[in-house]
């Protein structure tokens, strides 16, 4: 049997077609539009996304040469904090999404922050009060698009992450399209109490958020409803995680101080920390890792790192100076080192360990001297630096020295900023063989919930070492090159006034 993963991403939209064995059989992509309606703001259209999902599904179905008798079920996994808001009765986005980058809502957090500090809510939800999650984008359509707050408090208007909008529209949407999401996206809302499970009234009192338009929350592996109309018409959908999450379970990181790094459009490090709530010191977030039909929840440690694979990205779309994504480790290559150039991509603030918004993007170092072979480097190594960074305060929260990282996502193909990764944290750096481990997460959930794996340990016995990284350099480089880092990052500060 197979299972279908859905990717519904920052970037794009893909289809996995895996067998019963973890492997991948076919795929199917689209990228979608970015849209910058101005500076710190962020849009996807969620119609856009919604056309590329069926059309990913039908590309993967077709290539993989599977019937919809010979897929078990579907998983879905995505883009988490990111909201769209649409009609109950047509369907359509009110707003175009917007996406967990975007920063519009900056002074609603700043005004809810002035009684309490950011972390007002850290005890209920886990998180800061940052624009970083869905709630104030929630209230920012609700108090901008005309008639929407009174439409949405009377439950004609719907609210949900990515993975709540494909899973509507694949079970019917208009036409009975179930309206639900599971713990770990709910988790990331600032609207859900981590011990209970649901919707907390004093949040959606505090962000003005209706109830009526929230959906139900469900856990991250059950049958939530059935397609309708297309390909895979009349199979179930049975996984939901959102993408970090389902990275570290696709990673088979299912116990307590087992750990995962993807390498995306941002960076994100989960280390899960069992049925224990770990309430951080030291600037990172408290989440939802997973949760398995009726077992109790399991939770996570995360470190967010908002710009990363999105920095290449400006490289190739901003500066131009690479054709493609790869270019820049063949370009970073060029030069022994980075020629004494940082950069700190604090394009949207920055997160953790920080949580500054006042902060934005820098090159600092700068000479006659360098390149644009030095300026891919440091992009590269701002990459490895920030994850340094999250891991730290890891190690300072949990008290447990980081013995080896497993990485996953786009970025992990690229040796050169693997070796850095390894040199900077003095520890090997480990690829599995499948690295689609976001989409593989979604797959195992679903899998699970159909009897198609029956437990988690028959899920470890899947995972396999493709490749690995030593360190290389002495600790005092090491640290050397951390402090250079930590001196540019604050050079990046203060730098949004209140005007």
């Amino acid at each position: 049997m197979h299972i279908v993963a859905i990717d519904q991403g920052t970037t794009s939209t893909r289809a996995i077609v895996f067998n019963d064995r973890g492997a991948i059989v076919a795929t199917g992509q689209r990228e979608h539009e970015q849209i910058f309606p101005q500076a710190g703001w962020v849009e996807h259209d969620a119609s856009e996304i919604w056309q590329n999902t069926q059309a990913v599904i039908d590309v993967a179905v077709q290539n993989a040469g599977v019937t919809a008798s010979e897929v078990a079920a579907i998983g879905i996994t995505n883009q988490r904090e990111t909201v769209v808001v649409w009609d109950r009765a047509t369907g359509e986005p009110v707003h175009n999404a917007i996406v967990w980058q975007d920063t519009r809502t900056q002074p609603f957090i700043d005004a809810l922050a002035a009684d309490g500090g950011v972390r007002r809510f850290a005890e209920i939800t886990g998180l800061p009060l940052a624009t970083y999650f869905s709630a104030s984008k929630i209230a920012w359509i609700l108090d901008n698009v005309d008639g929407a707050r009174e439409r949405a408090e009377k439950g004609d208007l719907l609210f949900g992450t990515t993975d709540t909008w494909v899973l509507w529209n694949l079970t019917g949407g208009i036409d009975g399209g179930v309206h639900a999401t599971d713990v770990t996206n709910a988790s990331r809302t600032l609207l859900m109490d981590l011990r209970t499970l649901d919707w907390d009234d004093t949040l959606l009192e505090a962000f003005g958020v209706p109830r009526a338009m929230l959906p139900t929350i469900c856990s991250s592996s059950e049958v939530y409803g059935e397609v309708v109309g297309t390909a895979l018409d009349g199979i179930p959908i049975a996984g939901i995680l959102g993408d970090q999450q389902a990275a570290t379970f696709g990673q088979v990181a299912f116990g307590a101080g087992e750990s995962k790094n993807t390498y995306g459009t941002g960076n994100f490090l989960i280390v899960n920390t069992g049925e224990e709530i770990v309430e951080s010191e030291n600037g990172l977030i408290t989440t939802v890792a997973y949760r398995l039909g009726d077992d109790a929840p399991r939770y996570a440690l995360e470190g967010s790192i908002a710009v990363t694979g999105s920095l290449v990205q400006w490289l190739r779309d901003n500066l131009g100076i690479i054709k493609d994504a790869p270019e820049v480790e063949e370009l970073a290559l060029t030069v022994e080192d980075n020629g004494g150039v940082y950069i700190v991509p604090a394009f949207s603030g920055l997160f953790a360990p920080y949580w500054r918004p006042d902060a934005r993007g820098a090159i600092l170092g700068l000479t006659r001297f360098a390149n644009k072979g030095h300026i891919a480097r440091a992009a590269l190594e701002a990459v490895a630096f920030q994850t340094r960074e999250v891991l730290d305060a890891v190690i300072a929260d949990t008290k447990v020295p980081l013995e080896e990282l497993r990485v996953d996502g786009g970025m992990v193909g690229n040796s050169a900023l693997m070796q850095f990764q390894a040199d900077v944290l003095g520890v090997p750096v480990i690829r599995p063989a499948i690295i689609e481990t976001t989409a593989l997460g979604a797959a195992y959930a679903a899998g699970l919930a159909v009897g198609v794996w029956a437990d988690l340990d028959e899920l470890r016995t899947l995972w396999s070492e493709d490749e690995r990284w030593e360190p290389s350099i002495e600790a005092d480089e090491r640290e050397r090159l951390m402090a250079r880092w930590h001196k540019a990052v604050t050079r990046t500060f203060d730098w949004v006034d209140e005007d």
